[in-house]
């Protein structure tokens, strides 16, 4: 049964506020120079947010049975899935300090998505196949997000070590090495999501180049050529720190305009 409006936007806030208590806990964790590890309060308040945040998830999907694709609750969703990959990572990684950034802006998310309890209906129909792709499409953005926030840290961590003076969150980060390990090990299993989710839109899509569609596709299709020339140069050439860094940023920034610049163009600009 759907929730009602208030029981939506209760949820929503109580959702938010656990996001923030999470990464509150862990900076307090990094103000007092502790070692991270998954304390008490913020493990028992992240896994609260992120049940009761799959939660409103579920609800949109429940009002009309497809995956709701308005700009507000697909970024809800994206965040929904970076969150949940670092919460389930944080346990054999210590990458606990990137809390301060991904939970905040996951609470973000859910706030800008407030009072959204009814998503309309797309006028067009999404049959299963259809709603394979979107989800593959999902999860490739929310690997390749939490590729291009490992690539920042990287890019900084290099960038400390070079003056042999760390400090802040990145001094509770792993060592250079494991970051990078880290970073193509996510970039690898993004890439590979990423393939999929195009070749199933070809397949499940009638025309992936009409006119709504073509901006997202060609530059998802340049995303992945990006990613796909680094991983091979990592793999032949040894590509690493901030060359590794920049192509890291320009396949995502090409991503980010595909799954966000062109639905906020049409829905947020031109209705």
């Amino acid at each position: 049964m759907p929730f009602s409006l208030l029981t939506y936007n209760s949820l929503s806030l109580f959702a938010a506020l656990l996001y923030l208590v999470s990464a509150a806990s862990t900076f307090t964790s990094i103000k007092k120079g502790k070692r991270l590890t998954l304390s008490t309060l913020t493990l028992s308040s992240a896994s609260i947010s992120i049940f009761t945040h799959a939660l409103l998830i579920a609800h949109s999907y429940s009002v009309n049975q497809i995956i709701a694709n308005d700009f507000f609750s697909m970024l809800s969703l994206i965040f929904l899935v970076i969150s949940l990959l670092f919460y389930v990572s944080a346990f054999s990684q210590a990458i606990d300090a990137l809390a301060v950034i991904v939970f905040p802006l996951t609470a973000l998310a859910i706030l800008l998505n407030l009072g959204n309890a009814l998503p309309e209906a797309t006028g067009t129909i999404i049959d299963t196949p259809l709603q394979i792709h979107i989800v593959l499409s999902i999860l490739s953005y929310g690997l390749l997000t939490v590729a291009a926030f490992q690539a920042i840290f990287l890019s900084i961590q290099e960038k400390q070590l070079h003056n042999r003076q760390l400090s802040g969150l990145i001094n509770y980060l792993p060592p250079l090495q494991v970051m990078e390990l880290l970073l193509f090990r996510v970039l690898s299993l993004g890439l590979f999501l990423l393939t999929f989710a195009l070749a199933t839109g070809f397949i499940f899509l009638d025309n992936i180049f009409a006119q709504h569609l073509a901006h997202k596709t060609l530059l998802s299709i340049l995303a992945w050529l990006v990613f796909a020339t680094l991983i091979v140069g990592r793999h032949y050439l040894g590509w690493r720190g901030q060359q590794a860094v920049k192509w890291t940023h320009a396949g995502y920034i090409s991503l980010m305009l595909a799954y966000f610049g062109s639905k906020f163009v049409l829905e947020r600009l031109l209705n």
